[in-house]
């Protein structure tokens, strides 16, 4: 395991937990941004007004929930958005959460 946090497996992702990750704008927003990238994005690269203590538990949160996966290259931590599994356990609640957001950043 090294480095690398714990994930929970698809079988153990929970709606309730899934969707208490997604209510904060901050959590929703490193999730949209994560969607919108071509790839996986380091910690420190994402558009968010916090600090990096709040950042961390932010991150930390989305990886428990099972939306996330974090791993390391060298010292950066990266993030990639877990959406195939995401669609698996629960299709179609990415893309509406992601669908809103779009349509709120056009207004």
């Amino acid at each position: 395991m090294g480095r690398t946090p714990p994930h929970p497996d698809v079988s153990q992702f929970d709606l309730q937990q899934v969707l208490e990750a997604l209510v904060d704008p901050v959590r929703r927003s490193i999730v949209t941004q994560l969607d919108a990238s071509e790839e996986d994005l380091a910690c420190g690269t994402f558009d968010i007004a916090v600090s990096k203590s709040t950042a961390t538990h932010h991150f930390k949160v989305l990886r428990e929930a099972g939306l996330i996966r974090q791993y390391y290259v060298g010292t950066s931590r990266m993030n990639a958005l877990r959406r195939a599994e995401m669609d698996e356990a629960f299709p179609g609640l990415l893309d509406a959460l992601t669908r809103s957001r779009a349509a709120a950043l056009t207004r």
